[in-house]
């Protein structure tokens, strides 16, 4: 991605994060997300769907949303690559990114998230999100 689609993208709210199950079926989720030098990052339960999906195909497509997902019908929408981070210092810097970005409502969702998981913390990957070639299956996410 050029810089001014990464500024494009990272200064979006929310957008709809789309994985591919093994048929290939699309698969869209509203995530945070933000610039972090040359690329995106976004932050996810480590045991999410997702995260399974990504592990055997990187090839995702985005498109600016709400907050609950919709996407309007004239959106721009990318296709890249997501790469699972798990290692603890990268998960740590970008949990900094977005809590640099989105401030108090990052720290509001998060204290809500372990107030209702009983204060047990959820395990967490980091997601880096860069144009390149999907690993496994093509751009539409066929495997």
């Amino acid at each position: 991605m050029e810089p001014s689609q990464l500024q494009w993208w990272g200064e979006q709210a929310f957008v709809s994060l789309t994985t591919f199950r093994r048929d290939g079926t699309p698969v869209a989720t509203a995530v945070w997300i933000a610039r972090d030098g040359d690329r995106l990052v976004v932050i996810t339960p480590a045991g999410s769907g997702k995260v399974k999906r990504l592990r055997r195909n990187s090839a995702v497509t985005m498109a600016p949303c709400s907050r609950r997902g919709t996407v309007e019908p004239d959106a721009p929408t990318v296709t890249a690559v997501a790469q699972v981070r798990d290692e603890p210092a990268e998960v740590e810097r970008v949990r900094a990114v977005l809590k640099a970005k989105y401030g108090a409502e990052y720290r509001i969702f998060m204290t809500v998230e372990r107030v209702v998981t009983l204060m047990r913390p959820t395990p967490r990957v980091a997601l880096w999100i860069d144009a390149g070639r999907p690993s496994r299956g093509d751009e539409r996410g066929q495997a």
